[in-house]
């Protein structure tokens, strides 16, 4: 009984840990989320949205135009407006209406504005399960052609690896800059609207819940069942929407009602031990299914696993 209570102890001193952990979590992210970048975030979208406004003509692109010979197209149109507009306010003439158009390029997720300044912006809308997220903004600066071009601004998440995709891609090749974001971007929120969608459905069934800000890590326990679950996901790249590690464990509980004598007497020896098993359908479960599916299966089936592993340590 001592070393019941012992282990209640430490249990207890564990999880008021972990709870002043993620309270410390939520404090940190909203620090980060500093007031600066909150004007950077309403100001280019006032801008964006006004371009959009602004615009003449939307050319929707695909896989094949998205190429080097856009980009460039692009960057001449930005600095002939560049040059346009400081010659007309040195001589004062009025500006010419085919100057003017405002042509805006649509690959896929995301649009390409021209901007004044010679910047050029980049929309990145987001979605999941058909229904559209947040809509994300990031600005390039083309100074010359001979110079490479550089983020000035974005209103990507902080936690996101922008300045280091910045450094890999962006002077090689800014086609796979932009894609590459468009992808890290996609990915975090549907890792994240997975969280929302089993906190909003299973709520009732998840104890402690802890994520990475980037939920690239994710861990919970699913409770209300014959023994306590804890369920670990690891996603090794941010592309990832599936795990590529998973590992549930499955630990006894001491009080064993609602099942058989037979499985009563096996789950008291396994409590007195206190040893987790680990639950192999339902880590291959996490590994080739979305996050909602996963839960769901693996608690259709862990009445079923649950009794086949209580048997199989009693005939042991």
């Amino acid at each position: 009984m001592t070393y019941i209570r012992d282990e209640d102890t430490r249990l207890e001193t564990t999880r008021a840990r972990l709870s002043n952990v993620l309270k410390r979590h939520e404090d940190l992210k909203e620090r980060l989320s500093r007031d600066s970048d909150k004007l950077i975030f309403e100001r280019l979208q006032r801008e964006f949205e006004a371009a959009r406004t602004a615009q003449t003509e939307e050319i929707p692109i695909d896989d094949e135009q998205w190429n080097d010979g856009l980009l460039a197209t692009i960057r001449e149109k930005v600095h002939m407006e560049a040059d346009r507009k400081a010659m007309a306010n040195q001589a004062n003439v009025p500006a010419d209406p085919q100057f003017q158009s405002r042509t805006t390029y649509r690959i896929k997720n995301k649009v390409i504005y021209c901007l004044d300044g010679v910047r050029i912006g980049i929309q990145y809308e987001t979605y999941f399960a058909g229904e559209p997220c947040e809509i994300y903004h990031c600005v390039l600066e083309s100074k010359s052609f001979l110079e490479k071009m550089t983020v000035i601004e974005h209103t990507l998440p902080f936690f996101l690896p922008i300045r280091e995709v910045e450094s890999e891609f962006l002077s090689s090749n800014a086609i796979k800059f932009i894609d590459h974001l468009e992808e890290i971007l996609q990915s975090y929120v549907d890792r994240r609207e997975q969280v929302r969608l089993i906190k909003e459905l299973y709520g009732n069934q998840i104890g402690e819940l802890f994520h990475s800000l980037s939920y690239n890590l994710i861990e919970f326990v699913m409770e209300d069942f014959e023994c306590k679950v804890t369920v670990s996901i690891r996603y090794s790249d941010l592309l990832f929407t599936l795990p590529s590690q998973a590992r549930v464990l499955a630990w006894p509980l001491r009080s064993s009602r609602g099942i058989s004598v037979t499985e009563r007497r096996a789950s008291r020896s396994a409590s007195a031990q206190l040893v987790p098993f680990r639950l192999p359908y339902a880590e291959d479960a996490l590994k080739t299914l979305s996050l909602p599916e996963a839960f769901a299966e693996i608690v259709l089936s862990l009445p079923r696993a649950l009794k086949r592993i209580l048997s199989s340590q009693e005939s042991d």
